[in-house]
């Protein structure tokens, strides 16, 4: 503690000595102590960082927590969407011939079950749909009666589409693989009822899946995203790879329709090449399956562009924090210096000195104020003496 030494008058031939102040040796060392000491400026410098950085950071988490959450949603929503667009495409398509085969299971020619009357129908059909290359007629029994290509009858009582409508159903449907094209064909049928609503036959049109699988296969998302169908057995009806298309592949073990089996409808899983990537299933109302799969980095690019983007806010908004912060602490801290100085002038003797702040209204204000006065008490003090020593 500093330590203000007795002033003593000297009478010495119209002289007037007056000692100074001085530091004692403990006190000395403790002033060179203090130099690097944790200050006034570091403390409200860190207490200033703590008080803005700890809230923003939190606030920085929970944000950013949320934006990688809603912006992987959308990207999976995005492959969902995109994947409900196609099983809709093919549910129109499929929906499309299934009202054709009713319309003309209605017409009399057909309901007659003879086959002078229903290959005129039945060439219309071919004629008027580019994509069916058959249509012909069986009775309940699964012989052929009529056909649009005018070759000779045969036996379909074996075909599953013709089961099918047999058993009950209202339409039947089966892919094959067209023994002229080696591609995938659809055969479609629909029941015949007589007058009396009683079944008398099947109606049913084989259709080349052309332009139903370019629909599917053509369709992109992003740069690696593509679709494929597959039937209710999981074989391909459409892929990109032709290979796949040609031979009918099994992709019954395929993740996406394994994730559908147990009522899943994304799945994300390593293929062949051994890249991440994420699917989205969709069930058509006839029972195939729409899968669209996209590489997992593409598909969530936008997540890390929105982290990378907070971080950069981030990292901005410290800067500006601690500038704020460096600044605001300065600002407090600078004025108590300069009175701590007044203060260490005033105690080695040094009266005639300028304190700063006088005319401020708050604590340091008030501070400088009562340092001042405690300067002017000073003065006062040593003229007294002064006087006595006379």
């Amino acid at each position: 503690m500093i330590m203000l030494e007795n002033i003593i008058g000297t009478r010495c031939a119209d002289s007037f000595r007056v000692t100074t102040f001085y530091y004692s040796p403990r006190e000395t060392a403790m002033a060179v102590h203090t130099a690097g000491r944790f200050g006034i400026l570091q403390k409200i410098l860190l207490t200033t960082l703590c008080v803005s950085l700890i809230p923003l950071a939190i606030i920085w988490a929970i944000d950013n927590q949320g934006i990688r959450q809603l912006t992987g949603e959308r990207a999976e929503q995005q492959l969902a969407a995109f994947s409900r667009n196609l099983a809709t495409r093919v549910d129109d398509w499929v929906t499309m011939n299934q009202r054709m085969l009713l319309q003309n299971a209605a017409l009399k020619d057909v309901v007659s079950m003879r086959a002078d009357r229903q290959n005129p129908v039945l060439q219309t059909i071919t004629r008027n749909y580019e994509w069916a290359y058959l249509a012909f007629t069986t009775d309940t029994s699964g012989n052929n009666i009529g056909r649009s290509d005018g070759k000779r009858t045969k036996y379909y009582g074996d075909r599953d589409y013709i089961k099918q409508v047999l058993a009950g159903k209202p339409f039947g449907k089966q892919v094959l693989i067209g023994k002229t094209s080696g591609k995938p064909a659809l055969v479609l049928s629909a029941p015949i009822h007589d007058q009396r609503s009683a079944l008398s036959g099947v109606i049913a049109i084989a259709m080349t899946l052309s332009d139903l699988s370019r629909s599917i296969t053509e369709a992109r998302i992003g740069q690696s995203g593509f679709a494929f169908l597959l039937d209710e057995k999981g074989e391909v009806i459409a892929h990109q790879s032709k290979k796949f298309t040609r031979t009918r592949a099994d992709f019954s073990r395929h993740p996406a329709f394994l994730a559908l089996k147990q009522g899943q409808q994304q799945a994300i899983y390593q293929d062949e090449s051994g890249n991440k990537v994420i699917a989205s299933v969709q069930k058509t109302r006839d029972g195939w399956v729409v899968i669209t799969q996209q590489d997992y980095d593409e598909a969530y690019a936008p997540v890390r562009a929105a982290n990378l983007r907070a971080m950069v806010l981030l990292v901005a908004t410290l800067l500006v924090v601690i500038l704020v912060a460096v600044l605001v602490s300065k600002r407090l801290a600078e004025p108590i210096r300069n009175l701590t100085r007044a203060a260490d002038q005033l105690s080695q003797g040094k009266l005639d000195i300028t304190i700063e702040g006088l005319d401020r209204r708050d604590e340091i204000g008030d501070l400088a104020r009562a340092v001042d006065r405690l300067g002017t008490s000073i003065k006062f003090a040593i003229q007294r003496l002064r006087k006595k020593a006379a």
